[in-house]
């Protein structure tokens, strides 16, 4: 493998391992032994359901080739996967206001565990079953534990300025630390002990029962809205019309939308931008490199957000760095030479590593921050529901990128993410704009009735 890889790497870890150990007394907020504790359990919770999804990971394409499917028939099982999550997942998301957060919790821990039992048929009908299970799993994992901590930190009256470092922790170890620390176990579990590719979601399935043991023991259940005359339907007339009613709510989802569908584009499309003339590419280590770039990412987050940083301010550079960083596919196709066929990766490719690497980090930063404007922005009473209805334009824009792949050259599916991010930014200067006004508004009411006369 070519020294250039673990220079990036080395590089990540050496930033990281300074940003985390060089915290001053700003970067860290005091805190009392209760708070800690209630943090360190929904870490270790979200840690366990994030590693049963990043175990599943980078065996699940190469399982189904395995089983002897061509790239349309596992596409359309990914299409499938997408699909479920924004119709069905939709559903069952929403159902955790009425029915109890910590019951979709457990909800998501067996869909996932049944997907994962899935995986050791070679049935194209039960494959398919699979990944419409994990599609809804994965609506509860997007939305349900949030609501459920963000619900539960409020009960407890804990300072609402400590649930960015809850979001902080969580996300730099579940969607860093966890994730390379899964991908390599899978690696082992798979090719070194030579268990097969069905190894990685057997052991999934461990690590989520394991997650839902404990949630079973030590969470407590809340709601949103539980009314007992309140249905389905009048939960999502509600959502829609509390969107439709506070453009800071349309704007967060929009911002979402926009984000979260580059990024999974992006996932599809790293490996050809990075290998166009079939470069040999270490995929493991790069994935390792990325996990490591959103590590810093948060790292990052944890930072301004303990500094009590403006999130809508930073966001803005954030979204256009972002659209940066994915233009670069663009601009190294115009402007930097091809390599030979099955050479190492090109200078052009090395070029765009760093650029994806810091997009990573723009992932990183992002996570915590998005989930801090939700907790602000979104009323408890429906804030599963409307966090689902967030993802359908995501799962929709994911399935046609997915359903088109290859009708479109690489550059313009990246010129296109690109575009989205540079709109997410200007979206998030009108959030900016749009909730001062709002505080500015709401301090003046207050103002006026402190000097209003008391009646006599």
């Amino acid at each position: 493998m070519e020294v250039f890889y673990y220079l990036v790497f080395g590089a990540l870890s050496a930033v990281v391992a300074g940003l985390e150990l060089g915290k001053s007394g700003k970067d860290r907020v005091a805190t009392p032994t209760a708070f800690n504790a209630f943090k360190n359990n929904y870490v270790l919770v979200y840690s366990l359901m994030m590693s049963g999804d990043w175990l599943q990971g980078p065996y699940v394409y190469y399982l189904y080739s395995q089983y002897g499917f061509d790239k349309g028939d596992i596409g359309r099982l990914f299409i499938a996967g997408f699909g479920s999550s924004m119709l069905f997942g939709t559903i069952v998301g929403s159902l955790a206001d009425k029915q109890g957060r910590k019951r979709a919790c457990i909800t998501y821990c067996i869909t996932y565990i049944l997907s994962c039992i899935t995986k050791h048929s070679p049935q194209y009908r039960v494959l398919m079953i699979g990944r419409i299970l994990g599609g809804v799993a994965t609506s509860l994992l997007f939305s349900a534990f949030e609501s459920w901590l963000v619900a539960e930190h409020n009960k407890r009256g804990y300072d609402p300025q400590w649930l960015s470092i809850t979001f902080s922790k969580a996300i730099f170890l579940g969607n860093g630390l966890i994730a390379i620390i899964a991908g390599l176990f899978a690696n082992l579990l798979a090719d070194n002990l030579g268990f097969g590719p069905v190894a990685p979601f057997d052991a999934a399935a461990c690590f989520l029962a394991i997650g839902m043991a404990i949630i079973m023991s030590s969470w407590s259940e809340n709601y949103g809205d539980s009314s007992e005359g309140k249905d389905l339907i009048a939960q999502f007339k509600g959502a829609a019309k509390a969107i439709a009613s506070d453009e800071k709510i349309a704007l967060l989802g929009a911002i979402q939308s926009l984000f979260e569908g580059s990024m999974y584009t992006f996932v599809f499309l790293w490996t050809p931008a990075l290998s166009p003339n079939d470069e040999d590419i270490p995929h493991g280590f790069i994935f390792a490199t990325f996990m490591l770039s959103s590590m810093l990412g948060s790292s990052i987050a944890s930072r301004l957000l303990a500094r009590k940083m403006k999130v809508e301010g930073y966001m803005q550079i954030v979204f256009s760095v972002s659209a940066v960083t994915l233009f670069l596919p663009v601009a190294t196709s115009l402007l930097v030479p091809a390599s030979l066929k099955g050479n190492g990766i090109s200078f052009g490719g090395s070029l765009q590593l760093l650029g994806f690497c810091t997009f990573e980090s723009c992932v990183g930063i992002f996570w915590p921050s998005i989930m801090k404007m939700r907790s602000q922005y979104i009323p408890e009473e429906a804030r599963s529901t409307i966090m689902n209805f967030f993802r359908i334009p995501l799962n929709l824009f994911v399935c046609v990128v997915l359903y088109n792949v290859n009708a479109f050259p690489i550059t313009v599916m990246f010129g296109m993410c690109s575009i989205f991010l540079f709109m997410a930014a200007i979206l998030q200067r009108r959030l900016m704009v749009v909730a001062d006004l709002h505080k500015l508004s709401t301090k003046a009411q207050e103002m006026t009735g402190e000097d209003e006369p008391l009646n006599p």
